[in-house]
């Protein structure tokens, strides 16, 4: 049985080595992600254009994922590195100190405006709540504090205020170069990093298409603001990362379990793809083997309908990039054989927006209730095959198209695997032969299965999906439309 939900691998200097791609690819990776926080736009082309060379080679499509940096809510540098801040001790953020000057006393901070973001009684969380300090007063450049919670503080560590509450824009001009970067490499997704609204969204799109890129947006939800327009950032996106650092930070790790929960939920009722991040498999930076509480945490985000999870320094700076793919591949299958209860299917009044979108879900309904063996959707865009994938179901769903765009894209839908197939015919009763035919090729289908195909009576429109066909495999060489 193939393992329905896609694994998204981080790339960095662990993953430079041809064979360790190699690797990676044979471990079954689905999406690669580009940090765009570090590196050059040059490293980052040459990891693009490997991955795809190495997956063509290994006959799979990789998806590519481009994640902005976003606004640098950090403090600056420090003469030795690090400090050691103590409990009670006096600690200044410093707007005016020179970026490399930082002490056991005071260090600069990149995000300048933080100054006039806080007030006495704030509490900023450093170093993803390593640290945290108490604001005893603002004067100005210096924000005064208390360490609250002590311990090593280094160079270029976040900073997160309690509740959430900074004016920063989630694009800088830095990530609008970045995007004509992604363009440039053809990324399958660009992720928005800190978005408050739906306007982040829109002119991340906005940017995108300016520079000539397709690819979808990916809306990163680690701002407690995030959560208060949590639907209309949904609406606006193409799919929804957790970002569970900043977001555990700043709504607190208590809380952080429903909150995903709920995410996930929301994203799929709302026909959108999810992705679920942070400190999956942090534990296997070093070790060969995962923790059991990491297990937990991947098999539970399985169960609750994630598409996608996602490894960051496992495979960036790791020392078992193909044994951490490899557990979560093994997770990930072990999690799926059980059922997900998915609330948002069982609503009675569904109204359809589109046609394709009926059909979609038409064909899921059917094919969970006939004993259906494989799903063939051919598609131009993808949506067909998204909106399926919405549906819980065991059952593989094909996306056949010409469009390498397309088959890159679907990468990331969860029970969605990317077929090349180019209809070259106009005779209905052959296009069903041949996508027929293509499936018993893959192993997919043998003679006495049940297959659905979904296809528009117009081959080649974008959203033309307007004709469900059920064929059992052997019966499907008899010329019948």
């Amino acid at each position: 049985m193939q393992r329905r939900t896609k694994i998204v691998a981080t790339l960095g200097p662990s993953t430079d080595d041809p064979k360790v791609l190699d690797a990676m690819i044979q471990a079954g990776v689905d999406v690669v992600r580009l940090n765009f926080s570090h590196g050059s736009a040059e490293e980052h082309k040459k990891r693009a254009e490997a991955v795809r060379n190495r997956a063509r080679a290994h006959g799979r499509q990789v998806g590519v994922f481009v994640d902005l940096q976003g606004p640098k809510i950090r403090i600056d540098r420090f003469k030795e590195g690090k400090v050691e801040l103590k409990e009670g001790e006096r600690f200044i953020l410093d707007a005016a100190l020179d970026p490399d000057s930082g002490t056991v006393e005071r260090v600069g901070i990149a995000y300048k405006a933080l100054v006039d973001d806080v007030n006495r009684g704030d509490t900023l969380l450093l170093d993803d709540g390593a640290v945290v300090l108490w604001v005893e007063e603002v004067k100005g450049s210096e924000i005064d504090t208390r360490v609250v919670v002590g311990g090593t503080l280094s160079n270029n560590k976040g900073i997160n205020r309690q509740g959430g509450g900074l004016s920063a824009t989630a694009i800088t001009d830095k990530d609008r170069a970045d995007i004509k970067v992604a363009a440039e490499m053809q990324a399958d997704y660009i992720a928005v990093s800190f978005p408050r609204h739906a306007n982040d969204i829109h002119e991340a799109r906005d940017l995108l298409r300016k520079a000539g890129g397709h690819g979808g947006i990916v809306a990163k939800i680690e701002r407690a603001e995030a959560m208060n327009a949590l639907e209309e950032i949904i609406e606006a996106t193409d799919a929804v990362m957790i970002a569970r650092g900043d977001l555990g930070v700043e709504i607190g790790d208590a809380e952080l379990p429903a909150v995903q929960k709920r995410i996930i939920r929301v994203a799929r009722s709302m026909d959108r793809v999810t992705i679920t991040a942070t400190q999956m498999m942090q534990s296997m930076i070093e070790s060969p083997i995962p923790t059991r509480a990491e297990v937990f945490d991947v098999a539970n985000a399985v169960i609750d309908g994630t598409d996608a999870v996602m490894l960051s320094a496992e495979t960036a700076t790791g020392k078992h990039v193909a044994k951490v793919i490899e557990a979560m591949d093994r997770i990930c299958r072990g999690a799926e054989t059980q059922r997900m209860d998915n609330a948002a299917e069982r609503r009675s009044a569904m109204h359809f927006k589109a046609i394709d979108e009926a059909i979609a879900k038409a064909a899921m309904y059917t094919a969970n209730h006939t004993g259906v063996k494989a799903i063939a959707a051919l598609t131009e865009s993808g949506a067909t095959p998204l909106w399926m994938s919405r549906i819980s179901s065991g059952i593989p769903i094909y996306a056949l198209t010409r469009h390498v765009e397309t088959r890159r894209k679907v990468t990331l839908y969860r029970g969605v695997y990317p077929v090349s197939f180019d209809v070259t015919t106009t005779d209905h009763a052959q296009v069903n032969r041949e996508a027929i035919d293509e499936l018993m090729r893959r192993g997919a289908v043998r003679d006495g299965d049940l297959v659905i195909i979904t296809k528009g009576d117009l081959m080649g429109v974008h959203g033309g999906s307007n004709a469900m066909k059920i064929i059992r495999v052997g019966e499907h060489v008899v010329n019948v439309e």
